[in-house]
């Protein structure tokens, strides 16, 4: 069952509306739910789940090593896109991991590889240092709480990403793609106007397209 919250809205295939008052609560409720669920699938799969993550690469994508794809450090529970990164290079792609500037900021993103010295950050995630040139990513790898078929996603709720993918989809295409236990999807993420969609999305089960019906 989900959250009591969702009793405000239907879900469906359009795009849920809730009212400002009820926002806040629904994902509030969504996102603690999603923590336990993110949470069993990682214990249940385990490191076998990042296995098969790089197993699938991103060949689906019909991207050539020339590209710069930006990755994340995985925390806590998420699934870990470093064996995917690590093959990612050998192929040849230019890799990179975000940085946070700041509340109510995009993230920067810099230039990284395997092995690289990282600086401990906000939530003690791992960054690149400061000498790290910035890029600007044509693949972002993303990671979420929470995703549904249309590709809205469920963050921690800073937006970090939201602003990341507005800024650089006014620069030039980029193709962001959520990367998550088969476990994660739900029928409707809440979306509110600000919100980044999702173009992929990839799993131990093999990449999801994401689209509105």
């Amino acid at each position: 069952m989900f959250p009591t919250a969702f009793a405000a809205f239907s879900f469906s295939t359009d795009r849920a509306v809730l009212t400002s008052d009820v926002m806040p609560d629904a994902k509030k409720e969504l996102r603690a739910e999603a923590f336990r669920r993110r949470k069993a699938a990682f214990e249940r799969h385990g490191a076998e789940a990042s296995r098969k993550i790089a197993a699938q690469g991103l060949d689906f994508l019909g991207i050539k090593p020339d590209v710069v794809v930006s990755g994340f450090a995985a925390i806590r529970d998420e699934i870990n896109p470093a064996p995917l990164m690590a093959w990612l290079q050998a192929e040849g792609f230019k890799l990179a991991l975000p940085v946070m500037q700041g509340r109510g900021k995009p993230l920067l993103m810099r230039s990284w590889s395997p092995g690289d010295a990282m600086a401990p950050a906000q939530w003690g995630i791992a960054e690149p240092l400061d000498d790290k040139p910035a890029v600007d990513p044509d693949v972002l790898l993303v990671p979420l709480l929470a995703f549904d078929a249309r590709g809205y996603r469920l963050g921690y709720g800073g937006g970090f990403y939201d602003r990341t993918l507005r800024r650089l989809r006014q620069l030039k295409r980029v193709v962001a793609v959520g990367v998550a236990y088969d476990e994660q999807r739900v029928d409707v993420v809440p979306a509110e106007s600000y919100d980044e969609k999702l173009d992929w999305v990839l799993t131990p089960s093999g990449p999801q397209r994401c689209f509105d019906p």
